[in-house]
């Protein structure tokens, strides 16, 4: 495993060597001292696996693509942003709008997640060991959000196709969003992302929340939910 200390190349540096896919493709990279830096490990974009030892700042992770990342400690503002393939995992918590817009791969958070936590997610796995704030999977679009401790309010507001799995507490849930039937496929899958994300839960605890499809064409009616 490489050694980059951010302390002494600071993340530019960090992420150059990161993008030479010559260079870091299949490796094993470990970072000290993030210090809670912005942009740690963005736009990666071959198979490699990325540690690193500390807390980070926003949209660490963002727009990876192919990219193992470990961050062990907190994480800041948009970890996972717009990701596309890959696995980011979090041991610690993570703030506001963690996995947005993200079009594949896996998205794992050991604690809690603040507000938006999945916001207009379009394809993306996500995993939270403890509980999410108010507007989580706003517009969601498609994927799945595993919920292992309580939702706040507005949950799935405005959602789309995008598939929510709740075990504890729902304060509310948003604009087309209704509690659906959990039915044997979709105990399959979610004991599929349980496991791959190695948070222990048992699948038959959730409840699955999705669209009420009343929203996808106007009408006067629902004027007051759009």
């Amino acid at each position: 495993m490489d050694i980059l200390d951010l302390k002494e190349v600071g993340v530019r540096g960090v992420n150059s060597v990161l993008h030479d896919l010559e260079l870091s493709r299949n490796k094993s990279y470990r970072i000290d001292n993030p210090m809670g830096q912005h942009a740690i490990a963005c736009g990666l974009d071959a198979q490699m696996q990325v540690q690193i030892e500390g807390h980070v700042g926003f949209y660490c992770g963002g727009m990876n693509q192919q990219a193992e990342i470990m961050i062990k400690g907190h994480a800041g503002v948009g970890v996972a942003e717009n990701m596309m393939s890959g696995m980011v995992h979090v041991s610690g918590n993570a703030s506001e709008s963690a996995g947005a817009t993200a079009h594949g791969g896996l998205l794992v958070i050991e604690g809690d997640a603040s507000s938006r936590c999945g916001i207009s997610m379009k394809g993306v796995d996500i995993v939270v060991g403890g509980s999410v704030g108010h507007m989580s999977a706003f517009m969601a679009q498609s994927g799945n959000l595993v919920i292992c401790g309580d939702a706040g309010d507005a949950l799935g507001d405005s959602i789309y196709e995008a598939i929510l799995y709740v075990r504890g507490e729902v304060a509310s849930l948003g604009a087309d969003c209704i509690e659906k039937e959990m039915r044997a496929e979709h105990m399959l899958k979610l004991k599929e992302i349980l496991e791959i994300s190695s948070l222990k839960a048992d699948p038959t605890e959730f409840r699955r929340y999705g669209s009420a499809r009343t929203l996808y064409n106007f009408d006067i009616d629902n004027a007051d939910a759009y």
